[in-house]
């Protein structure tokens, strides 16, 4: 595999701006001194955490909840921000917490994953999350989710199912019954 070098940063500026996210325009010089204008989302620094916690009986704990990119309800995994000095781990128990209200005792953790890196620089780390114990937190969720238990023997069906779509819980979903079958 050939060492690449980074192309150079000519110029970069924010081109629009909005509660939650900045856009900004970077021109770039490649080694080969191509030079190309990209955009992407402004990095925050903030990355993520996303759980597929599992029962003791054996069933598989999702969320439905309104997705405004897709203008519908979306059945996938809890999932949030790690907040500032927070570590995936704490911010994983954090968020079963305010989504499904349940800790874990027990976290698997599976990969940290990018959405769209030409895009994002945001990370998120996929975990199992078992030994689930109850404990509810004040979430930031607009309304109620609804929570919505799936036996782990059905999982295989669970990736046919029209409302889960989303890539990031499609990937946690796989890399976990990879990890649990070789358990």
């Amino acid at each position: 595999m050939t060492k690449r070098t980074k192309p150079e940063i000519l110029a970069q500026q924010t081109v629009a701006q909005s509660k939650l996210f900045s856009i900004e325009s970077l021109d770039l010089r490649f080694s080969n001194g191509e030079e190309r204008t990209y955009e992407r989302m402004k990095p925050s620094g903030r990355n993520a955490v996303m759980m597929v916690p599992i029962t003791e009986h054996g069933d598989i704990l999702l969320v439905r909840e309104y997705a405004a990119g897709t203008e519908r309800y979306e059945l996938g995994f809890p999932k949030g921000l790690i907040d500032a000095g927070e570590q995936p781990a704490d911010a994983a128990v954090r968020e079963l917490k305010e989504e499904i209200g349940y800790g874990a005792n027990r976290l698997t953790p599976l990969k940290e994953v990018i959405l769209a890196p030409s895009y994002f620089s945001s990370k998120m780390t996929l975990f199992i999350a078992e030994e689930l114990y109850p404990e509810k937190l004040e979430g930031d969720e607009p309304e109620p989710l609804d929570v919505v238990r799936w036996p782990l023997s059905q999982a295989e069906e669970l990736l046919t199912h029209l409302d889960f779509c989303e890539a990031r819980s499609i990937t946690a979903l796989l890399l976990a019954l990879r990890v649990l079958n070789n358990n």
